[in-house]
Formats: C-alpha cells, sequence, structure tokens
C-alpha cells in the first residue's frame, strides 16, 4: 500500500521560497504521476502542479506558474515542490497524490493515493 507524507511546510514571508517534499513509502512512485493541490479556507481544492513518470513533463496552475517548480527524485522514491516568490493568495493546505497507473500528468486524472496535507502560511 502507497503511502505519502508531506513536509517543508510552515510560515514564511511574502516573496520568500519554500520547498515541500512528498516521501512515498510501502510502494514505488516510479510509476506514477504525481501532482500537489492546495486548499485554502473556503475555496475548493485546486491542482498546482504535477509531474509525469519520468520528470520530462510538468503542468502548473497559471497561478503559479514561473514561481513554482516541480520536480521527483524517483531513486529516493519523493516528489518535491519548490515555492518561489510566495504571494499570502499561495497559503493553504497543501497535498500530494499519485495518480493511478498509467495516467498522465493531469489534474483531472485519477488519484489513487493522497497524502494528509501540510500548511503553508504566507505572511504579508
Amino acid at each position: 500500500q502507497l503511502q505519502l507524507v508531506e513536509s517543508g511546510g510552515g510560515l514564511v514571508q511574502s516573496g520568500g521560497s519554500l520547498t515541500l517534499s512528498c516521501a512515498a513509502s510501502g510502494s514505488t512512485l516510479d510509476y506514477r504521476a504525481v501532482a500537489w493541490f492546495r486548499q485554502a479556507p473556503g475555496k475548493d481544492r485546486e491542482g498546482v502542479s504535477c509531474v509525469s513518470t519520468s520528470g520530462g513533463i510538468t503542468n502548473h496552475a497559471d497561478s503559479v506558474k514561473d514561481r513554482f517548480y516541480i520536480f521527483r527524485d524517483n531513486a529516493k522514491n519523493v516528489v518535491y515542490l519548490k515555492m518561489n516568490k510566495v504571494e499570502p493568495e499561495d497559503t493553504a493546505v497543501y497535498t500530494c497524490a499519485a495518480a493511478a497507473y498509467g495516467a498522465g500528468c493531469s489534474f483531472q486524472a485519477r488519484y489513487d493515493y493522497w497524502g494528509q496535507g501540510i500548511q503553508v502560511t504566507v505572511s504579508s
């Protein structure tokens, strides 16, 4: 059973940087696309960034494009979200999810496994 655990969240000042990690255990992430989602208070969950199985394809929400980067280390079974130039609007609970086998890097794919989420708070 694949388990995902997020780390690296916390409080960061506006304009700063933060790197989230999504560590997998129990199974390999090699054959699954992985995405980060976020949910701010009072808002729906939204897809932030996703990465294909090889890491060669990434997609980002328009709101984070050119600020956030997603990459993976399959040898370590970890996916990272590098957040640069963060804004108060980035404040949310961030959750990583592993897609079903064969699914591409898409926020509309079926995600079989989810982490518990981690809080990121950006102060102005």
